[in-house]
């Protein structure tokens, strides 16, 4: 499984060169109800975020100088995209942290199918990697997947669940008790169909609304917030030639700080009513200031943004400014180009994953310690697992 930046720097490629016009199925990630028909509600109607138009003839391919992309349209049935409740805040140093990874995917001798072995997210103990709980998956759900977003109380955890070949991830949040364990799955209802790729999620940190990211079919990207008690949504698009690839929630809820490639890292003002995700955002970093910035968080005051930029980690006051360095990473040759980071609940460290150990730095002087990842089940067998605390 490719990491991250590959796809992302991927997908940008082929869709400045080709228009986007190959078949993306075999990496699409969707958020929908259901393989069948999306679901109709009386609280919303299902809004498809493109419009596919008038399908080609049988056996014809378009070609890149006659494609043109899909509409879009923007989902608007969330009102109120801010999350103001209580905030979940951390009570001390994380205790726990949640693994998510795919399913382990085989080819069998002379086969072209890929077989898919599912495997359960996990729970692990934040000091020694190890062990603590498999996370019980809700019905329809069959694997892990890997993407995972955690509130600041190192409870509660919303993750993506595989549903099988071919057929569309689902959402589900979990909560933990005080000994790491784990409590029934919660599905989010899904009542607007999401047929493209998910590459990024952030839980708000009151834990009511999921904001998540897709590259576009045709071109550009879309930040939606999805609110987890009812699937309601409200997007921001843009067909610019950008890729966000990280996302962080401000602790009052009103704001969404975002990563872009290009575009460096930037805020969006939830307030805004517009559906433009250029003109609702206010650039903080210049735009090639940052080298693939794939991950982005705020601080605790919510006066600054932490952001990876390659395998450092720099502060910026939210208002814009000199950036300062936090801490230089050193990783293995080989490892990806970018950094996926979860910042923990108090702001004072931040946890990586390379291969199958856990990397967290101190903030407060850039020091890092590493365990292995004990996922339970296969562990150690499959790509590079995605953690979050």
């Amino acid at each position: 499984m490719r990491s991250r930046t590959e796809v992302a720097l991927a997908g940008l490629i082929v869709l400045t060169l080709t228009g986007a016009c190959a078949d993306p199925a075999t990496r699409r990630v969707s958020l929908v109800n259901a393989p069948s028909a999306p679901p109709s509600s009386s609280l919303a109607p299902a809004m498809p975020l493109v419009d596919t138009g008038s399908p080609t003839s049988p056996g014809s391919t378009p070609s890149p100088s006659s494609f043109r992309p899909p509409p879009l349209v923007p989902a608007t049935s969330l009102a109120e995209p801010m999350a103001t409740g209580k905030r979940l805040t951390a009570t001390g140093p994380p205790r726990f942290f949640v693994t998510a990874r795919t399913p382990i995917f085989s080819f069998a001798d002379s086969s072209k199918t890929a077989h898919a072995t599912p495997v359960p997210p996990a729970v692990n103990d934040a000091v020694t990697g190890a062990f603590v709980a498999a996370v019980p998956l809700p019905p329809g759900v069959r694997s892990s997947w890997h993407l995972v977003a955690a509130a600041p109380d190192n409870r509660t955890f919303v993750l993506a669940g595989w549903t099988g070949q071919d057929t569309p991830l689902r959402l589900f949040r979990i909560r933990l008790d005080e000994r790491g364990r784990p409590g029934e799955p919660e599905l989010v209802p899904a009542l607007e169909p999401e047929p493209d790729q998910v590459t990024a999620m952030a839980l708000s940190q009151d834990a009511t609304r999921l904001a998540y990211t897709v590259t576009l079919i045709g071109g550009g990207t879309k930040v939606a917030v999805l609110e987890l008690a009812t699937g309601r949504r409200r997007d921001w698009v843009t067909r610019e030639n950008t890729h966000v690839m990280g996302l962080a929630w401000a602790p009052d809820g009103r704001r969404l700080a975002t990563a872009r490639l290009p575009g460096g890292v930037s805020v969006l003002d939830l307030g805004n009513e517009g559906s433009d995700l250029v003109a609702a955002s206010r650039p903080v970093t210049p735009d090639r200031a940052v080298w693939i910035p794939e991950s982005v968080a705020f601080t605790p005051d919510g006066d600054a943004l932490l952001y990876s930029t390659g395998h450092d980690v720099e502060r910026v006051p939210v208002e814009g400014g000199r950036p300062q360095v936090v801490a230089r990473l050193t990783l293995p040759r080989g490892a990806s180009a970018g950094l996926n980071f979860s910042v923990d609940g108090t702001g004072g460290q931040l946890l990586y994953t390379y291969g199958w150990r856990a990397h967290r730095v101190d903030l407060a002087d850039g020091s890092t310690t590493s365990v292995g990842i004990d996922a339970g089940k296969r562990s150690g067998e499959g790509g590079s697992p995605v953690v979050a605390w």
